[in-house]
């Protein structure tokens, strides 16, 4: 059998090795290194497979947040409401603007942000919502974007795990996960579904001015060269990263079709115990698992990690400190306590190997395994 990994990109690679070579190869002989031609037919190429009016390549996802930020026009003191249970750049790029990030509790199935919390914890000085489209679904974009609607807030979505999901309103249309809201941002760190060679980002927006902003902002402030009408970043998504991309891109949705094949492994193995409850569905969205994350209940995770590593099978728990316990986010307003949907996941939640090369022979020895100890 070959060898179990959480992520396994160099078989990934292997078979497209001599498209992504050559483009490499041409990138480096022309010496476009910077905003360079790849980088523009990459932008276009995302642009019709999403169904959006603008993207903007950026560095990584976290300068994508921070940038969208920028472009609403928030400024310090402003409130922005969050989840507590997701990764920390979610909440990282509120604070350094200024910004006040605002957690809330999530849905203790689906994992994330519970609109009912976010329209609680709306006060007058709330700006914006950030919904985060966690393990490979859209957040109750239904709901929330209504919310947003009725109190006259942004909605910027952190599409960074579900690139490639859609959406379904009530009404029958359809959307790309990113591009629901007034701004979407995305990461093409390796082990995202739609990964580079290095760190990467983008931006989405249907609006015209805020993209025009978000083009400046990416490049100094800069409308023109050395006038710089905006206080902006140096954020870039480089030529080699954006052939890489353009090469995988067309393979995007048969990565996810993998993905969610080997999702479906997984949970048919596990329906029948009574303690795993296996990922839930978000009602209008489809699922493409950047992670495959399971709860289990009266088992001691630990040893269940440290069986699955000893049989060489890689775990991992995504997250186990909520952002309102951890040391950066410690905040008066918020308790050991206060979230217990979030406390409760970080206990119990557990991520199996996902990517889009596993096999049936890897899947039934990592479900057999799992169970064994499990039973």
């Amino acid at each position: 059998m070959k060898k179990i990994q959480m992520v396994d990109l160099v078989s990934q690679y292997e078979k497209i090795q001599e498209d992504v070579d050559q483009s490499v190869l041409e990138v480096i002989r022309s010496s476009a290194y910077i905003n360079g031609p790849e980088v523009k037919n990459f932008q276009k190429e995302l642009e019709e497979y999403l169904k959006v009016k603008h993207v903007i390549p950026c560095a990584n996802g976290t300068d994508a947040l921070q940038m969208a930020m920028m472009a609403l026009g928030l400024k310090p003191g402003d409130e922005v409401i969050t989840a507590t249970f997701t990764f920390v750049a979610t909440a990282e790029v509120i604070a350094l603007l200024g910004l006040t990030p605002v957690l809330v509790d999530v849905d203790p199935n689906t994992f994330m942000l519970d609109p009912q919390e976010v329209e609680k914890a709306i006060t007058p000085k709330t700006k914006a919502i950030v919904p985060v489209h966690l393990f490979g679904q859209c957040a109750d974009m239904e709901a929330i974007m209504k919310i947003a609607k009725e109190h006259n807030l942004f909605v910027i979505e952190d599409t960074a795990q579900a690139i490639g999901a859609d959406y379904t309103f009530a009404d029958g249309t359809t959307a790309k996960a990113g591009t629901m809201g007034d701004i979407g941002t995305t990461s093409f760190f390796p082990s995202k579904n739609l990964g580079c060679f290095g760190d990467g980002g983008a931006i989405f927006t249907q609006n015209d001015e805020y993209a025009e902003k978000l083009r400046v902002i990416a490049n100094h402030g800069m409308t023109v060269r050395y006038y710089h009408d905006e206080i902006g970043v140096n954020s870039r998504l480089d030529s080699i990263q954006a052939a890489v991309l353009r090469k995988k891109l067309p393979h995007l949705d048969t990565y996810n079709a993998s993905r969610k094949r080997a999702a479906d492994f997984y949970s048919d193995a596990f329906a029948a115990s009574d303690k795993i409850k296996t990922p839930a569905k978000v009602k209008g969205s489809t699922h493409v698992f950047h992670q495959y994350t399971l709860k289990v209940e009266d088992v001691d995770r630990a040893e269940l990690i440290e069986h699955l590593n000893r049989k060489g099978i890689p775990a991992m728990i995504y997250y186990p400190v909520p952002l309102h316990m951890q040391k950066a986010y410690q905040d008066d307003r918020y308790t050991e306590g206060q979230f217990p949907v979030a406390e409760m996941l970080a206990s119990q939640v557990i991520s199996l190997p996902m990517h889009s090369e596993l096999d049936d022979e890897q899947l039934t020895f990592i479900t057999e395994s799992f169970l064994e100890f499990v039973n």
